[in-house]
């Protein structure tokens, strides 16, 4: 990746909340990903928790060859460098999020859990998802969806969205108003069989339904980095962030609090 174009991706990534890395994967690679997933989901039930997200197999590079190769796949280790993004780190693992044909929309959710802790306030990338598409993705079976910038600015739809991924969401009525909610600011991100969508994990976000008659399968693995300001940052760092204890407990929650402006 050329400076100019990692800085207007980590830019994206920074103003609305996601940006898209084409041709990550190499054919060779992304067709063994293909059977190894595959082979897992066939291999495990698909508890009734499942419904909105397809599935929900979290699978450690301790425990696959595949994902541990995955996790130090090099092609993305070099955007990242290119992007200034060099100092996050991999989560060990990823999770199979696979749409079955005739699977509903997943609801609208972001996934930071640290609400109480200034560091919410952050104004550059702080805490990402990696994800890897295994298929071309449309709006037919199952893409992308965002709401550009509501990781950094608080919208009404926040107020009214039951936490994402435990009991309420996930029995949660396909008919919920706001859960999913057609929202006029909404963008839908098709990506092409080893793309790399990089999604900032405050930023609220879902996926279509799958209308079409394969699986709709994709990799997500989590990046976290240390709690300050990346070297790449020359603007402001918020006052929150200033006088942010290091050394406190920080009860987590998935509801936004005060420090979504």
């Amino acid at each position: 990746m050329d400076p100019d174009t990692a800085l207007e991706k980590r830019n994206q990534l920074i103003k609305d909340g996601y940006c898209v890395v084409e041709e990550v994967l190499s054919d060779d690679f992304l067709d063994e990903l293909r059977r190894e997933t595959n082979r897992l989901l066939d291999s495990v039930a698909h508890p009734p928790e499942w419904k909105y997200q397809g599935s929900d197999l979290s699978v450690r590079g301790t425990a696959e060859p595949v994902i541990d190769r995955l996790i130090h796949w090099e092609p993305t280790w070099e955007v990242l460098n290119a992007m200034q993004l060099d100092d996050f780190y991999s989560h060990g693992g990823f999770i199979i999020l696979s749409k079955p044909p005739g699977a509903p929309p997943l609801y609208w959710h972001q996934d930071w859990m640290r609400w109480n802790d200034p560091i919410s306030t952050a104004p550059w990338v702080q805490y990402i998802f990696l994800s890897y598409y295994l298929v071309d993705t449309s709006i037919e079976n199952g893409c992308f969806r965002v709401i550009p910038g509501t990781h950094l600015n608080r919208i009404p739809l926040h107020d009214h969205l039951t936490p994402a991924h435990e009991q309420g969401a996930y029995y949660v009525s396909e008919s919920d108003p706001h859960m999913f909610y057609d929202h006029p600011d909404a963008i839908d991100v098709p990506a092409t069989a080893g793309s790399l969508v990089i999604g900032e994990g405050r930023v609220l976000h879902a996926a279509r339904g799958n209308r079409s008659t394969q699986r709709r399968t994709l990799l997500l693995g989590w990046h976290d980095r240390p709690c300050a300001a990346p070297r790449y940052w020359t603007d402001e760092v918020p006052e929150a962030i200033l006088r942010r204890d290091p050394e406190a407990e920080y009860e987590r929650t998935r509801s936004p609090g005060k420090y979504l402006a």
